[in-house]
């Protein structure tokens, strides 16, 4: 089994004397600064890392409690828990020694700058430099972050921790139509923004319903779900299947998703609480997708007039809703060239 040597962290101990150890004609050595991601389970490094740490003449780590160290010593890594100086460090790899620092979550800065300060210095002979990822983050492990974050401030925050799916409800319905406004603005930096505001909500949502007493779920049911619905709906990407085209794409999902959801109508599944305009074309959708021939009901006013231009604009292609708010914005810039005038 290894070990963990405690020594004072303002004064490192334990370097070589020039005559001991490896031969001081063979070179100034080896520094190898190993970086982990906190975001990975501990112990899972890459093969490079292993064979650094099994090859080093020393293995440092400044932290004590670092996640890493228990899996090291079960390794059989000798471990020494000190704080070096940049020359100190330097001294104890003369002699053609390799030195391995285990990176706390900062990266060791302070080491950094003082080695950089020296190699600037040009007096001194300084030991191969080599930064090594143990670990690193995948594609989405900043999420891992989000649900940390959202857990503790679940259970610690006065406001977070009495809200329920009803009293976030609204907060959903307007960080997405604030996610609909950056698109069209075109404006990147804020569209990042919002979309880091919806996936708050999700991620929100989830977290409380954990906490239901008879039929609780967690975020990795939801990312679950999501994923399985994904795979089984694109048979041409993850089974026999073949698309070439967006069409075929689209006959493929309708067609997956008319098994799965078994509606005895083509209304089921439309909410009705969403924007008018919206509401129209979805239905006048359904309609057409399903290849059936609706009249348009027969009345008078300005709401049979709004159904009929949505239901022209969906057969168009034209979304009624980015229509109407792409001419709302031109009036709003009209209204304010008549205010800057007056």
């Amino acid at each position: 089994m290894g070990y963990v040597r405690r020594v004072n962290a303002t004064s490192f101990e334990g370097a070589p004397d020039p005559g001991q150890g490896p031969d001081a004609t063979a070179g100034p050595g080896r520094v190898v600064l190993l970086t982990t991601s906190h975001r990975v389970a501990p112990g899972l490094l890459s093969w490079p890392a292993w064979q650094a740490l099994r090859d080093a003449d020393r293995v440092l780590c400044a932290d004590g409690a670092h996640p890493q160290l228990p899996y090291l010593r079960e390794a059989g890594i000798a471990v020494q828990e000190a704080a070096p100086t940049a020359q100190e460090l330097v001294d104890t790899c003369a002699g053609g020694r390799t030195v391995v620092v285990v990176a706390t979550g900062e990266g060791e800065p302070h080491l950094t700058d003082g080695l950089a300060r020296l190699a600037g210095s040009g007096r001194v002979r300084m030991p191969e430099l080599e930064l090594l990822p143990a670990s690193y983050d995948l594609p989405g492990a900043r999420l891992l972050d989000l649900v940390q974050v959202m857990d503790r401030i679940r259970a610690e925050c006065p406001w977070s921790s009495r809200q329920t799916h009803e009293g976030l409800a609204k907060y959903g319905i307007e960080e997405a139509y604030e996610l609909v406004e950056a698109i069209e603005a075109g404006d990147r930096e804020e569209l990042r923004e919002e979309l880091g505001d919806v996936l708050l909500q999700v991620v929100f949502h989830s977290r409380i319903a954990e906490e239901d007493p008879d039929a609780p779920f967690s975020i990795d049911d939801v990312a679950g779900g999501i994923v399985a619905k994904l795979i089984h709906r694109h048979p041409h990407v993850f089974g026999d299947e073949t698309a070439t085209t967006p069409e075929e794409v689209k006959e493929h999902w309708l067609r997956t998703k008319a098994v799965e959801k078994q509606r005895t109508s083509v209304t089921e599944g439309v909410p009705l609480g969403q924007p008018g305009l919206a509401l129209a074309a979805k239905l006048a959708s359904r309609v057409r997708t399903a290849d059936l021939e609706v009249p348009l009901p027969k009345g008078e006013g300005i709401g049979y007039e709004l159904l009929a231009l949505a239901v022209r604009a969906e057969a168009e292609g034209v979304d009624p809703e980015a229509a109407l708010r792409a001419a709302a914005r031109a009036y709003r810039d009209a209204i304010r060239g008549v205010e800057s005038e007056s």
